[in-house]
């Protein structure tokens, strides 16, 4: 249970008392899955609430949703997205790049990037009845965090930091652990739809892990946090292509 606190502590803001031994989660970084099972419990409320009230406005959903899953992963995730917008769109040398992800500043490709995810789960989530708004959180949060904890155990760190420390207390095999603890998902209905959810994950870590070994020389903190909202934003497509 520690190690489960220490990750909540860590990916979201909800109040848990004491802060937890944060080594205890970087040994079992597996456990990613699990956040987001809470994060996008916690963000499918809305779309719940609706559909039990017979509320069909999808855009107030789907606004409502990125709200309150942004707002309560602590926008931690959503910042890691913003520093890797700004270190893909620098130009220069890999170190140029990384100079310009790990400066404390906010450019324009940190802009760009943000806009650009945020706008396309939007789309993703109004395109949705409200009761598939809520499914599509959940799943995007699920496969989100599977693939943070596929580039903790996989995704070898450029510099030291969160990622270096977590990935030092992992092992390879903790990437099959991880997408184990995603496989509930799959109780939902419609799973070819579950399925292209799982897919696009495996498609944003990829091609993510490639991006970032080819302009950084490797992963960190802010790659890891900005494929759980990239991830998100792609199921969120899957969903409303799927279903519409």
């Amino acid at each position: 249970m520690k190690s489960v606190r220490a990750l909540l502590q860590f990916t979201t803001i909800l109040p848990l008392g004491e802060p937890a031994d944060f080594g205890r989660f970087a040994q079992r970084s597996w456990l990613y899955p699990l956040a987001g099972y809470v994060t996008g419990g916690v963000a499918a409320l809305p779309g719940l609430a609706a559909w039990y009230f017979g509320y069909t406005n999808s855009l107030v959903i789907a606004a409502l949703t990125l709200a309150l899953v942004i707002f309560i992963t602590g926008a931690n995730h959503f910042d890691g997205l913003l520093d890797l917008g700004d270190g893909l769109m620098a130009h220069g040398s890999r170190g140029k790049r990384i100079a310009a992800m790990t400066d404390q500043t906010t450019g324009a490709g940190a802009l760009a990037l943000g806009m650009m995810i945020v706008l396309i789960t939007f789309a993703g989530f109004a395109s949705l009845p409200p009761l598939w708004i809520a499914a599509a959180v959940l799943c995007g949060e699920v496969f989100g965090k599977m693939v943070m904890g596929l580039f903790s155990a996989l995704g070898k760190p450029f510099h030291e930091g969160i990622q270096s420390y977590i990935y030092e207390h992992s092992k390879r095999r903790f990437a099959a652990y991880t997408v184990f603890l995603a496989l509930p998902l799959f109780f939902l209905p419609e799973k070819i739809v579950v399925t292209a959810g799982l897919a696009a994950a495996f498609l944003v870590f990829g091609v993510l892990w490639h991006l970032a070994r080819r302009c950084f020389g490797g992963v960190n903190g802010d790659v890891t946090g900005a494929g759980n909202e990239i991830t998100r934003a792609a199921v969120a497509v899957m969903f409303a292509l799927l279903l519409t």
